[in-house]
């Protein structure tokens, strides 16, 4: 207790409670292409329907498909993946201009929230009005307008034209007109409004019809498949630019598009929020007074009835370089930052690969690479032995690691959304097969074999390996598949990508010593800045040492030591302000070879005399 001047009680208490977390081992990583989405911006992902939204169907390019299908098929077996959308410096988004003409720009380039924040002033002074929330060609599917009483009201549109669709779509989306929204009324002044004999009242101003309707239309089909179908519907935002609504958050239109959209942000707002006194200035909502109101979309004043129009100029780019694949893998590099356990390669990529290898899960040390063969090299091979002697290259140039995994084929596989069959990596479901077996049993079980090792989704392997190629490819630590009689396609092996032989060239050692020391390290960090004396080092061991039980119990080790004293916290140690805690493990080995011997004896002979 500390020190006290004078008489008194102090009450103190010191939590001695603490205990060996449980860390999470089935969260995966991938960074790909994709029609749709954020770029370079993890987003967690837990079903392929939430992929779908969020990026788009698996359409065009290759690599998009595969993409897709890699982390579709990791999802198969868990639901749990971080993704990064990567683009091409060429990619664009789609736009639509603010002049009657609908044309803008098409340099604009916005990849996701962050880069709209940083760059708004620079999108607000150009020609363009809405633009398609990300990259890519698929936002020149959409048409977004907006309306306003002014607009609402109007009915000279020419029978038949695309203005009186559009205004008739208008009226079957909301259920009544945009007007002056409460918050505006009550920050615009009061009017002086007369009463019978010339007595006039004060009531708030209604006359400055800030409120709009906003609506993104489908109109190619790309998104719903369903051409001019109604995405979305914005119902009375505001042009006054610090407009709220009842519970408080923002009604200005450029932060409703923001938040809630998810395909178009407003850009150059002057069109739809100026004032009629001062055209070019985005106003507040206490400053149109009466007589100064925001202008009406009526055409009287240059502004369209219906602000807006179809998107177009949206690019994807060519296809993605090693490089621009790499800098969104290199979003999952800081543990600090993203907690990730299963990273997968996506479309089989070398450079890539080794980058994830090198650069990520062997500096990490707290996760694994999961990566795939090179397409010509499995896929419709000359022979078998033209198979085995291109997975040597490619994991020959891949190197050696015991924090990645490397599969033997592609899976042939239904596309359901272009209707035909294809190729696709198996890293995704060599990462799912791992978190399967993380929830069925733990992350130091082995995922391979007839118990864990069963792919989904599968069609045919794209080669078979015999016996003599499978001996050939599991001493390079290439995990072979087989389709064996009734059982479906099966993980046929358990290896990491390590070349000298120890426990961690074994996915369930290395995944072992990774939740031990993920697990371990958090718990002692509690100890940081207290004093390395007897009572620390029986406090490490206390917390460490029933830990470490549980996981034996739970037959992910066979036995263990735990030494935290004076033979390795020296006084050179302890002057140095360190801590040393030595834990040693024997880990649990799954079994890869099965030898049965059956012995046949004469019926005079006993067991006993034979051994038996």
């Amino acid at each position: 207790m500390p020190f006290q001047v004078s008489p008194g009680i102090v009450v103190t208490e010191r939590d001695l409670t603490t205990v060996v977390p449980n860390v999470a081992t089935s969260i995966g990583a991938i960074a790909g292409a994709f029609q749709w989405g954020p770029v370079l911006e993890r987003q967690t992902i837990t079903t392929e329907n939430d992929l779908v939204r969020v990026f788009g169907e698996p359409k065009g390019r290759p690599e998009v498909i595969e993409s897709f299908y890699v982390a579709s098929n990791y999802l198969a077996y868990t639901n749990n993946l971080i993704v990064v959308r990567n683009v091409t410096s060429a990619a664009r988004n789609s736009v639509v201009g603010d002049d009657d003409a609908g044309t803008a720009s098409a340099s604009t380039v916005v990849h996701n929230v962050d880069d709209y924040d940083s760059d708004i002033s620079n999108l607000s002074t150009g020609d363009v009005l809405f633009i398609g929330k990300y990259p890519g060609t698929l936002g020149n599917s959409l048409k977004v307008y907006a309306i306003d009483s002014a607009g609402w009201d109007k009915s000279d549109y020419t029978a038949g034209s695309a203005e009186e669709s559009i205004h008739i779509k208008f009226k079957s989306a909301f259920d009544r007109r945009p007007g002056t929204s409460r918050d505006v009324a009550k920050a615009s002044g009061w009017d002086g409004v007369s009463f019978g004999t010339g007595v006039k009242i004060d009531e708030p101003s209604t006359n400055n019809n800030d409120e709009m309707h906003v609506m993104v239309i489908d109109e190619m089909g790309w998104f719903t498949g369903e051409p001019g179908e109604v995405l979305e519907r914005h119902a009375f935002v505001s042009k006054a630019i610090d407009a709220k609504k009842i519970d408080g958050s923002s009604n200005y239109i450029g932060n409703v598009l923001r938040t809630q959209s998810q395909y178009v942000w407003l850009a150059d707002p002057v069109e739809l929020t100026a004032n009629s006194a001062d055209a070019g200035t985005t106003v507040h909502a206490g400053q149109p007074k009466a007589g100064n109101i925001f202008k009406s979309f009526n055409n009287a004043v240059d502004i369209k009835r219906m602000p807006g129009g179809q998107l177009t100029q949206g690019f994807d780019g060519n296809d993605i370089s090693a490089a621009e694949f790499i800098e969104g893998y290199d979003l999952f590099k800081e543990p600090e930052v993203v907690d990730v356990t299963l990273v997968m390669g996506g479309a089989g990529n070398i450079q890539v690969s080794r980058h994830i290898i090198d650069n990520i899960t062997s500096v990490r040390k707290d996760c694994i690479a999961l990566v795939s063969p090179l397409k010509a090299s499995v896929v419709n091979p000359a022979s078998n032995s033209a198979a085995v002697t291109a997975l040597e290259a490619d994991n020959t140039a891949l190197g050696s690691s015991s924090y990645a995994v490397m599969d033997g084929a592609w899976k042939y596989q239904y596309d359901r959304y272009n209707d035909v069959f294809r190729y696709i990596p198996m890293n995704g479901d060599m990462a799912g097969l791992c978190a399967r077996t993380d929830f069925t049993h733990d992350a130091w079980w082995s995922p391979a074999g007839y118990n864990r090792g069963t792919i989904k989704n599968i069609v045919k392997l794209s080669w078979e390996a015999n016996k003599a190629n499978r001996d050939v490819m599991y001493q390079l630590g290439i995990n072979p598949l087989i389709t064996p009689r009734g059982a479906g396609v099966l993980l046929f092996g358990d290896k990491t990508m390590q070349v000298i032989p120890s426990a961690f060239d074994r996915i369930n050692v290395r995944r072992l010593f990774i939740v031990l020391e993920k697990a371990i390290a958090i718990a002692a960090k509690s100890l940081l800045f207290e004093f390395n004396d007897e009572f620390t080092r029986a406090q490490f061991v206390n917390l460490v040492a029933p830990f470490l039980r549980d996981v034996q119990g739970r037959r992910g080790i066979t036995d263990f030591k735990v030494v935290c004293d004076t033979s390795n916290n020296t006084g050179q140690v302890i002057d140095t302000n360190n801590f040393v805690g030595d834990i040693y493990i024997k880990p649990a080995r799954s079994i890869n070879f099965i030898q049965l011997n059956f012995i046949a004896a004469r019926t005079d002979v006993s067991f006993s005399e034979i051994g038996g």
